[in-house]
């Protein structure tokens, strides 16, 4: 009997869309054996977002880089080699619509130009191998699918699920007694391995408890060597008091030293920005300054330079809400009390520094109290980018609802945020919380559920 020979697979043929570099200037690098084509339009679609410091501009330039590394025109012929065990990289000359895409689309856009090349290499392809444009783009997908050309998202550094995402904590029912007496009463802890042997928990390092019985509520901690539990109490952080469990296991995280990394989740008015910017004051002895920053996104995805002012009227309402939290902490004394007064002089002194997330790029991190508010907002390369600079001492929270994304090609499972919460679970540098109440009041509780 003949030894059937092994089937060669053969590889498949990746059309990228300008967005999925944009996203992540390393794409090229994240399909094993398959080729990689870029179209012409794409190359010409970057040359317009070389200039900037928004991350995008940065992966458009690195992008830009990687490309003029590649010598010779086998570039725009058979296509280089990316290296052992890995696919050929290509680019894709346009020569205009193809009369097919002209006549369903009409409209000559870079968009059309990318799905006629991918229109053409699906067509002259079809019995070889498999040809599939990623994009981002949604509606280009749709456009791909209606042509019968296979399209799918970048999905590289996508999460599987936000519904089983890690919350930070645990409710513990019917914890026996004598456990929970060794928490409530001095020295409020009690060795985990006791406890973890009575009970059916997860054990992750800096993740915090709701323990009950019939007779008390204890709120607890296991530290990062998930050697003891202890409990954690509501603290007064500068005018500020935790108003439900969440919120006390949020500033017990942001105001623990050995925790370097926090992320705070939830919806509009539980208090995330709020209780980050009260515990950075609360610790700021611990640190040099203290930086607050978020992503701009444009409404309807429009560059800011259409609104009218200089730069700081243009960027000044997307930081209002970050100013509204301060304001709301400094409202908690009186004008002429130390603590009040102490805000104006660290912003005078520059000691804290509230700017778009573009402009603290640069900037020396070390023993910094680093707030990102909005962080749904940023892809995972972006928050990789911030991490990655965190100087010695430093501390960095993220925090934002990672249901509620204005970026046009982010959504829950693909945002910078979700992508940290689950990379980051079990470390020990790190902790997590998802607040889960609103306490901006009894209405906007009410809007935020119904609406």
């Amino acid at each position: 009997m003949k030894k059937q020979k092994s089937k060669i697979k053969t590889p498949k043929i990746f059309i990228l869309d300008t967005n999925v570099i944009l996203h992540d200037a390393t794409s090229i690098n994240q399909f094993q054996e398959n080729d990689v084509v870029i179209p012409l339009p794409v190359i010409e679609e970057l040359d317009h977002f070389k200039r900037g410091s928004q991350i995008i501009n940065l992966n458009a330039r690195e992008f830009a880089r990687t490309l003029d590394s590649l010598t010779g025109t086998a570039l725009f012929n058979g296509g280089i080699q990316m290296g052992k065990g890995r696919g050929k990289l290509r680019i894709a000359i346009s020569r205009g619509l193809s009369s097919e895409i002209k006549e369903i689309f009409r409209e000559d856009t870079p968009d059309h130009r990318i799905l006629s090349i991918a229109n053409d290499w699906h067509k002259k392809l079809l019995k070889q191998t498999s040809v599939i444009l990623v994009t981002k783009d949604v509606n280009l997908r749709m456009k791909a699918k209606a042509l019968g050309i296979p399209s799918e998202d970048y999905t590289t550094d996508r999460i599987e699920s936000i519904e089983e995402l890690y919350s930070g904590k645990e409710i513990v029912e019917e914890v026996p007694d004598e456990l929970m007496l060794n928490i409530f009463q001095p020295p409020f802890e009690i060795p985990a391995e006791k406890f973890l042997k009575k009970l059916k928990i997860e054990p992750v390092p800096n993740k915090y408890f709701i323990l009950r019985n019939t007779n008390r509520s204890i709120l607890a901690y296991l530290d990062k060597e998930m050697k003891t539990f202890s409990r954690v109490d509501k603290n007064l952080i500068y005018g500020i008091k935790p108003r439900n469990a969440e919120q006390t296991f949020a500033v017990d995280a942001l105001t623990k030293n050995d925790i370097q990394l926090v992320s705070m989740t939830g919806k509009a008015g539980t208090g995330k920005t709020l209780l980050a910017l009260a515990s950075a004051l609360q610790v700021r002895k611990n640190y040099r300054q203290i930086f607050i920053a978020r992503p701009v996104i444009p409404l309807s995805n429009k560059d800011i330079g259409y609104l009218p002012g200089d730069v700081e009227s243009k960027l000044a309402p997307y930081m209002q809400p970050l100013w509204d939290n301060l304001k709301v902490i400094q409202d908690q004394f009186p004008e002429t009390d130390k603590q009040h007064q102490l805000i104006d002089t660290m912003i005078k002194d520059e000691k804290l520094v509230i700017e778009p997330l573009s402009y603290i790029r640069g900037r020396s991190l070390q023993r910094i109290f680093f707030i990102v508010d909005e962080a749904q907002n940023l892809t995972p390369h972006e928050i990789k980018t911030i991490i990655t600079r965190a100087g010695e001492g430093s501390k960095i929270v993220f925090t934002g609802d990672i249901y509620q994304i204005d970026h046009p090609y982010l959504d829950g499972q693909s945002n910078g945020l979700s992508f940290l919460i689950d990379k980051f679970k079990g470390q020990k540098l790190y902790a997590h919380i998802n607040l889960l109440k609103g306490e901006r009041s009894a209405l906007a509780e009410l809007a935020s559920n119904l609406l």
